[in-house]
């Protein structure tokens, strides 16, 4: 019990410390419990805090807050217009003509499995084919059942959308145009003693910011640059293709990999094993490697380096939370528990060292 009370009266005994861990656990709960019918509340949030960077970009070069908001509101619309009207029919043709040609590219992938035993059959039987066939024809059988139930509800999710494409334009317009008025709401209702807790978002809210709109254009050059190489090659599907790529980088270390499986495979449905074939993963690797090379030290210079086994953990924990968008904000998420953990009173506080014994000649 006494070390139970010493470690409250070091890390808890602090006002600030409270109203800090209830403003934490009060977002963690609300986002946790209510999410889902909160959905179009948050998606809003998460884009008038992408768009509210060009805003503030712009009142710095002089412009009017409304006049800003009125300017890169209309720019997201214009977007969103392109995504929905030529970007999404593209997108939905190439994913239903991937379909139709599964059964031929299962085809082929059989064909080439049943080949390996003939060339290496010191290494690879028969029956480690075929029950790698069963096993691939049982995970299909399952994803067919779930793609059959997803169009049985696919009624409610036109619904969904359509009522998510009229809110969430309109709660993007009025977060931006009334940011003051909000954010005043807000503080009018938490407790005035806050020091510490507006410590850590300033702190936090500098890294977000960077990670997330650095997200944003990784997503946009992976993808387009992806795109254009897959479109040059002649590799089919390369709309579907490039967008897997582009989505990719918001899961680290995980999605590069993942992606890697349907790039090869409708490669090799198309050319084989040929030269084309390898030039294909090669390009691929090169866009992987510049990406992590090049485009992620520019783009996330300024965010707070995080150990790989962390990064992990991150993904797969608030991946399980909250779906995509606890995979999207998991690094952001992480350095929130950092900068907590670091501002947190008596986190930094040395345990009291025993006193130095007096020397012999003392």
């Amino acid at each position: 019990m006494e070390v139970i009370r010493q470690w409250f009266r070091r890390f808890a005994s602090d006002p600030q410390a409270v109203i800090l861990a209830l403003v934490l656990l009060s977002g963690f709960v609300v986002v946790l419990t209510m999410g889902r019918m909160l959905a179009p509340v948050l998606a809003a949030l998460v884009l008038s805090y992408l768009l509210e960077g060009i805003v503030t970009s712009l009142q710095e070069r002089g412009m009017p807050r409304l006049g800003a908001v009125i300017l890169v509101f209309t720019l997201f619309l214009v977007f969103l217009l392109f995504s929905l009207l030529g970007l999404l029919p593209r997108l939905s043709y190439q994913v239903t003509q991937l379909v139709h040609q599964l059964p031929n590219i299962i085809g082929a992938g059989q064909d080439a499995l049943m080949g390996l035993p003939e060339r290496y059959p010191d290494l690879i039987s028969q029956t480690q084919v075929l029950d790698l066939i069963d096993a691939i024809r049982a995970e299909l059988a399952q994803l067919g059942q779930s793609v059959v139930t997803v169009s049985v509800a696919s009624v409610v999710g036109v619904i969904t959308i359509m009522v998510y494409l009229i809110l969430v334009p309109v709660l993007v317009f009025f977060f931006l145009k009334d940011k003051q008025r909000i954010i005043g709401w807000f503080k009018a209702h938490l407790p005035r003693d806050r020091a510490l807790t507006t410590r850590v978002w300033q702190e936090v809210n500098a890294q977000i910011a960077n990670y997330v709109r650095g997200k944003v254009w990784e997503i946009m050059i992976v993808g387009t640059v992806s795109y254009v190489t897959f479109l040059a090659m002649g590799l089919q599907y390369a709309v579907l293709l490039a967008t897997l790529v582009g989505l990719s980088v918001v899961i680290p270390y995980i999605g590069a990999a993942v992606v890697t499986v349907p790039i090869a495979a409708i490669a090799f449905f198309q050319w084989g094993w040929s030269t084309d074939f390898g030039y294909i993963l090669l390009a691929y690797a090169v866009i992987q490697a510049l990406d992590g090379n090049v485009l992620v030290p520019l783009l996330f210079s300024e965010v707070v380096n995080l150990h790989p086994v962390a990064i992990i953990i991150a993904v797969l924990a608030f991946g399980g939370l909250w779906g995509f968008w606890g995979v999207f904000f998991a690094i952001p998420l992480a350095t929130l528990v950092q900068a907590v953990i670091r501002a947190w009173p008596g986190a930094r506080q040395q345990l009291p060292q025993a006193p130095a014994s007096p020397s012999p000649s003392a």
